[in-house]
C-alpha cells in the first residue's frame, strides 16, 4: 500500500488531477544534487562497509566455532547492524560533536580539533556514521559465504600443487565474488534508503534524497509540495528495485555452491 500510494501520488497534482509535472522536478538542480549525494554516500559507505566487513568476517570465521570471541563478535554485529536513527546520531554528536567527549579529550591532550568546521553534520559526517552500521551488516551477511568454503576444496587444490595464493586466486575468490557483490549491493540499498540518522545530523540543506523529500512534505515556505515528495520517493523506489533485483540474481548464483 505505501508503494501504491507513492506511485499514484507521483502522477497527481495537489487537487488529485493526473499530471507529469511532479516528474519534471526530478531534473531540477536541487533534485539532481540530492540524487548525486545519495549515490555518493551509498556507494562510499557500501565500499567501506564491504571491504572492512569482509575482512572482519574472515577473521571471525577462522576462529573455532565455540570461540567466545567469535560468538560475541557475531552477536554484537547483529545488534550494531540495526543500531541507527536518532540514537546513533546522538551517540556520534556526544562523541565527536563540538562539545563531544572525544573532541574535548583530543583537544586537551594533543591540541587536535576533531570537530573542525562541523564536517560531522554534512556528507563526510554521514559517511563516517553510516559506516558504523554498514560494517557489522556486512559481517553478518558475508560470514556465511566464508563458512560455505569447504575444506575439501582447499585440500584438493593443495594436492594438485596449488599454493595458498593459487587457492585464493583460482578457487576461493571466484566463488566468493557473487556473494561479495550481492552484499555490496545490499549495503548500497541499505544506505540509500536510510533517513532518520541523516535527518538528525543534517539540519540545513538537503544533501541526499530522503532529506529533500522531508523538505517537500514539511516545508512551511513552499506549500503543496507533497506530490513532489511522492515523485522523489518513486525515484528512490526505482533505484532500490534495480539494486535489489541485481542482489537477488547474485545471491541465487552464489547459493549454487553453498548448498
Amino acid at each position: 500500500m505505501p508503494t501504491v500510494t507513492v506511485v499514484v501520488g507521483a502522477f497527481q497534482d495537489g487537487d488529485g488531477r493526473p499530471t507529469l509535472g511532479n516528474l519534471r522536478v526530478l531534473t531540477s538542480d536541487a533534485a539532481l544534487t540530492a540524487l548525486k549525494g545519495s549515490l555518493v554516500l551509498s556507494a562510499t559507505t557500501a565500499l567501506i562497509g564491504a571491504a572492512l566487513g569482509a575482512l572482519l568476517a574472515y577473521l571471525v570465521v577462522t576462529l573455532p566455532t565455540q570461540s567466545l570471541l567469535r560468538r560475541t563478535t557475531l552477536a554484537v554485529s547483529g545488534v550494531l547492524a540495526q543500531f541507527g536513527g536518532v540514537v546513533l546520531a546522538f551517540a556520534w554528536i556526544a562523541t565527536i560533536g563540538s562539545v563531544g567527549i572525544l573532541t574535548k579529550a583530543m583537544d586537551s591532550l594533543f591540541g587536535v580539533d576533531l570537530y573542525g568546521s562541523g564536517w560531522l553534520f554534512d556528507l563526510p559526517g554521514l559517511v563516517v556514521v553510516y559506516a558504523y552500521f554498514q560494517i557489522p551488516l556486512m559481517v553478518i551477511v558475508f560470514a556465511p559465504a566464508f563458512e560455505g568454503l569447504r575444506p575439501q576444496w582447499r585440500e584438493a587444490a593443495v594436492n594438485l600443487g596449488a599454493s595458498t595464493w593459487d587457492y585464493w586466486r583460482h578457487v576461493a575468490l571466484p566463488l566468493l565474488t557473487p556473494a561479495f557483490l550481492g552484499a555490496l549491493l545490499l549495503l548500497f540499498a541499505n544506505a540509500f534508503a536510510a533517513y532518520a540518522t541523516a535527518a538528525v545530523l543534517v539540519s540545513q540543506g538537503q544533501p541526499i534524497v530522503p532529506l529533500l523529500i522531508r523538505q517537500a512534505i514539511t516545508s512551511e515556505v513552499l506549500l503543496g509540495q507533497a506530490n513532489v515528495g511522492f515523485a522523489l520517493a518513486l525515484e528512490m523506489i526505482v533505484v532500490v528495485t534495480v539494486v535489489m533485483v541485481a542482489y537477488n540474481l547474485l545471491l541465487r548464483r552464489a547459493s549454487r555452491w553453498m548448498r
